[in-house]
């Protein structure tokens, strides 16, 4: 799905996007927030591996495809 096409409200896609995340990532992204803003999303929380930060690109890549996606995920 595109943001441009999507019929859907951006709270809607913003949940969508956080469950996915939450589930691909076994919950270990802390205080996990995405947020659509002006066609582009972002992603902040914190989580104790790379990996996990990855894994959080990748799931809410795989929700909207052709999509400006900022991961500002901390990783401490």
């Amino acid at each position: 799905m595109n943001l441009q096409t999507c019929t859907e409200s951006p709270q809607l896609v913003a949940t969508r996007i956080e469950q996915f995340v939450r589930n691909r990532t076994g919950g270990m992204i802390r205080d996990l927030r995405v947020e659509i803003i002006g066609g582009k999303v972002f992603l902040s929380g914190r989580t104790v591996t790379y990996y996990n930060k990855q894994l959080a690109t990748h799931a809410a890549l795989a929700v909207l495809d052709d999509v400006k996606l900022t991961n500002d995920i901390e990783v401490y």
